[in-house]
């Protein structure tokens, strides 16, 4: 009796059309992603810099002469009071922008899914910092936050109001690039949480309405529980896209005023291109521990949806 195939060749030979498919993406990502993510493990566990890489200087070629540290850079890193530090904004910056955005986005959202004259002009308007390019909106926030010639502060004194200096102020800046981020944001929020919306079932308003429930009781016990399974998805998106933000600060501040904006992914980029001697086996190690502190994150998120019956 030939013995039964096992469940991947009975895979591969049922859906081996779609394992074509699939094949050169899984390739194109594992040179884009996979190298590059391997690379910087192994690179993390060394004490390489600008100094002892390997490197091509006119006709000469100098080889390689970092070491191995096993994880001497990551006790380093812990043991160093500016990881905690960067990593306690970053989640008071991943939180505020999440939970600004998703508050936005939902009333909006609301707003928008409601009969009014004009809501597809509004829905587009909403939209329109979502289309243009992050780098432009940094840009131009960046001119309205000049502290001599902003639109901001002319307003402001147009009242009476003395200038703010929202660049150079350790917790205006702060506030700045959290208000440029949500800006950035609302719009996802926005789409998400409209389609969420609109694949509710009327039926369940008029039902909840002839029944005597108020607009707020409406909104606590059909929208929020219709829109679980949405929000949840974006908000974990949000959260790592917030967390990984470098071009809003890194356009809008460059980390400072000194250090005061500067969130893990921006210091792992000083690391490794700005400080010098360049500390790429620092900034690797940086880069790693991002890693592991999203892929926590996701995995306890995760278990969480799991026991309030949300499976993805």
């Amino acid at each position: 009796m030939a013995p039964h195939p096992g469940r991947l060749r009975r895979a591969l030979s049922t859906h081996w059309y779609a394992w074509a498919m699939v094949a050169p993406v899984v390739a194109v990502i594992g040179v884009i992603v996979g190298y590059p993510l391997v690379r910087g493990m192994y690179l993390s566990t060394t004490n390489a810099d600008e100094a002892n890489v390997e490197r091509t200087i006119g006709v000469n070629h100098i080889p390689a002469t970092y070491e191995s540290v096993g994880l001497d850079n990551y006790r380093a890193i812990l043991d160093d009071g500016v990881f905690w530090d960067r990593l306690t904004w970053t989640v008071v910056w991943t939180v505020s922008c999440v939970g600004l955005s998703f508050v936005i986005g939902l009333a909006l959202a609301n707003m928008l899914n409601r009969k009014l004259r004009g809501r597809s002009f509004y829905r587009m308007a909403l939209i329109l910092p979502w289309a243009v390019p992050a780098f432009v909106s940094v840009f131009t926030w960046r001119l309205l936050f000049n502290e001599k010639k902003g639109v901001l502060n002319k307003i402001l004194a147009g009242g009476g109001i003395d200038a703010i200096p929202w660049l150079n102020d350790p917790t205006w800046a702060k506030i700045s690039v959290i208000t440029v981020n949500v800006w950035l944001g609302v719009p996802f929020m926005l789409v998400a949480m409209l389609g969420g919306l609109q694949s509710i079932p009327g039926e369940l308003y008029e039902a909840a309405e002839m029944d005597g429930a108020s607009a707020w009781q409406r909104f606590r016990h059909i929208t929020l529980p219709g829109l679980r399974t949405v929000s949840s998805t974006v908000v974990l998106i949000s959260a790592i896209w917030t967390f990984n933000m470098f071009p809003v600060i890194f356009l809008l501040t460059r980390g400072g005023p000194g250090d005061a904006t500067e969130i893990l992914v921006t210091y792992a980029y000083r690391l490794s291109f700005v400080v010098s001697p360049r500390d790429f086996a620092g900034s690797a190690a940086w880069g790693v521990l991002i890693l592991l502190l999203l892929s926590l994150f996701a995995v306890v998120y995760r278990r969480a949806l799991r026991k309030q019956g949300e499976v993805w």
